[in-house]
């Protein structure tokens, strides 16, 4: 899907290019072990591209056919909550989905992890038989207390706080809304 309009379209800053590079080559643990999964379209047949350059941001996972970035957060985010806050609200701008997984979830509980972007409502699997006529859902429609722009990260979920978290390590169950 590289050669999509909607992909051509992202903005692009060819000065973080070198630096796009350096990060897949250095690749941390959690990265690798979720890249192992989800590249050559072995996940869903759907083609992610990794370190992703889009605006003055790189993303970890960026599937253009479904417009979502997947965002692992460890350790390195701690200190960086305005920043990844600023971010998520251009790549929103964007009409792109990001989903939040916690460097941990990857590294202890990769199945759990996989098993909740399987049944996650930004990345699921066309029908068969539609064809691809059907629009996708981009974000939940706007109601009461579900706001529309992204908590800070360390803000617990709660209920109707419009955030899609990773799943907990033990006794994680799918739902088929794909909200844990």
């Amino acid at each position: 899907m590289r050669a999509t309009k909607s992909y051509m379209s992202l903005p692009y800053n060819p000065a973080l290019k070198e630096r796009a590079r350096a990060l897949r080559r250095a690749g941390n643990l959690s990265e690798v072990l979720l890249w192992n999964q989800i590249k050559n379209k072995q996940f869903s047949d759907l083609d992610f591209d990794r370190q992703k350059i889009i605006g003055n941001y790189i993303v970890d996972f960026f599937c253009a056919e479904k417009g979502v970035v997947i965002e692992i957060d460890g350790s390195s985010h701690d200190d960086k909550v305005d920043y990844d806050a600023q971010r998520d609200a251009f790549l929103i701008g964007l009409d792109l989905v990001i989903i939040h997984i916690s460097d941990s979830d990857v590294k202890r509980n990769l199945s759990g992890v996989m098993e909740f972007l399987r049944n996650h409502p930004a990345l699921a699997t066309t029908p068969h038989g539609d064809n691809g006529t059907t629009p996708r859902l981009r974000r939940t429609p706007p109601r009461e207390g579900n706001e529309t722009t992204p908590p800070l990260r360390g803000t617990p979920p709660r209920e109707g706080n419009g955030r899609q978290n990773s799943p907990p390590v033990e006794g994680w169950q799918a739902k088929p809304d794909g909200v844990v």
